[in-house]
């Protein structure tokens, strides 16, 4: 896993014009959610920016470290500039060891070059790259990984047909059988005669 510190420190100013300000001097404005009271803080742009080019910096637990003091935290919701290269805004949520996280992580399909449709000159078209999980921030993976060795032509395959590490739940399951979402199916491309 990445071991991934954010350097930030406490603000006192609050509103959109301190946010403003901050923006203007290269600072991203932020907050700290859970445990305690939520905390105000302020990054680097330029670091931040630097951090969050690396996509495994979004499924991972970071190191916050606020006025030196180190916090363990995931990122809830980042805010980035419509044309710019700057983040807005961010919003970081602490973890506890023993307290299960939700969170997105990338699902990386495998293996698709040994199955049977992919010997038929069939291709696999991916419909989602991630899925939301839960699970204890000790059984966070960096990614989940989709074994193609066995899909076959016409096949689509679901939330459900993801095989989990222990102690990993997809969250849109628990909600039932009509949230069990396509990931990716196999199709034939034109003038390729399935057998």
């Amino acid at each position: 896993m990445s071991n991934f510190v954010v350097e930030a420190v406490t603000r006192v100013d609050q509103g959109k014009g301190a946010s403003r300000r901050l923006r203007h001097e290269g600072l991203v404005p932020g907050v700290v959610y859970g445990g305690e009271t939520p905390v105000s803080i302020s990054m680097i742009n330029k670091d931040l920016t630097k951090l969050i080019t690396d996509e495994s910096f979004f499924s991972s637990i970071l190191t916050l470290k606020i006025d030196g003091k180190e916090e363990k935290v995931i990122i809830k919701d980042l805010q980035r500039h419509p044309a710019k290269s700057v983040v807005m805004h961010a919003d970081f949520q602490r973890i506890d060891k023993d307290s299960k996280i939700k969170i997105t992580v990338p699902l990386n399909f495998v293996n698709f070059a040994q199955s049977a449709a992919s010997k038929a000159a069939a291709k696999f078209a991916v419909e989602s790259n991630v899925v939301e999980i839960l699970c204890l921030p000790a059984d966070l993976p960096e990614a989940l990984e989709v074994d193609l060795s066995g899909i076959e032509i016409a096949q689509t395959l679901h939330f459900s047909d993801i095989s989990l590490p222990k102690g990993i739940e997809i969250a849109a399951l628990r909600r039932g059988e009509d949230h069990n979402q396509g990931i990716g199916y196999v199709y034939s491309p034109r003038g390729v005669k399935a057998d």
